[in-house]
């Protein structure tokens, strides 16, 4: 077996594993099940990918910075104190008006842990797994993203050796803002390729 199958067979153990410990501490009432979602939620949406809008917006106000995060992104996010399992090498790639960058990961949920928090269910479910690679463009517009017909998209899939994340386009009109303003508008699916960052009047995110 393969490195990369012998990722998806740990993840599938790692994943059942933690579903039977969660379905026993919910039966004998030792979990709130909803409680159990919420915490979850919070770390998917909000507390983990804070790391990666902060390395985006950060990019975004220093050339210098951003230059050293394309050519060698793991010294780069380090530097923010940004490391730790599942994201021990990360690529970053550039959006930009004639190409558009889509993250996945077919063969499991490959996913940079440090830098977005907890996967998403639906980046981890066949149906996106499968279509991001035949049909991007409609996946995209599943999400509310229709982007220019001349834009080429490009599709990166993760590995247990490559995780990738998306260096969104700076929206027009936020020039003036600082760091950390800048950082509260990138949001995860972003990152993942699944939206584009809007200037603070038009943001918008779909999640199916």
């Amino acid at each position: 077996m393969n490195q990369e199958g012998e990722q998806e067979r740990i993840n599938r153990e790692l994943e059942a594993r933690v579903n039977a410990l969660e379905s026993l501490l919910i039966d004998k009432s030792l979990v709130d099940r909803h409680a159990l979602q919420a915490i979850l939620d919070l770390y998917e949406t909000q507390i983990g990918p804070r790391n990666g809008a902060r390395v985006v917006a950060r990019a975004w106000l220093d050339p210098l910075f951003k230059a050293r995060l394309l050519s060698a992104p793991d010294e780069a996010i380090a530097s923010m104190g940004y490391t730790g399992r599942q994201g021990e090498h990360v690529v970053v790639v550039e959006n930009t008006a004639q190409l558009h960058n889509l993250v996945v990961c077919t063969l499991c949920s490959c996913y940079p842990w440090p830098l977005l928090g907890l996967p998403p269910g639906w980046y981890k479910s066949a149906p996106y797994r499968s279509r991001a690679v035949i049909d991007p463009r409609g996946v995209l517009a599943d999400f509310g993203l229709h982007l220019p017909a001349d834009t080429q998209i490009q599709v990166w899939d993760s590995n247990a050796e490559v995780r990738y994340l998306v260096l969104p386009m700076q929206p027009e009109g936020t020039e003036h803002l600082s760091e950390a303003s800048l950082a509260e508008l990138v949001s995860r699916n972003a990152m993942i390729g699944t939206d584009i960052v809007r200037a603070p009047a038009a943001r918008s995110e779909v999640l199916p």
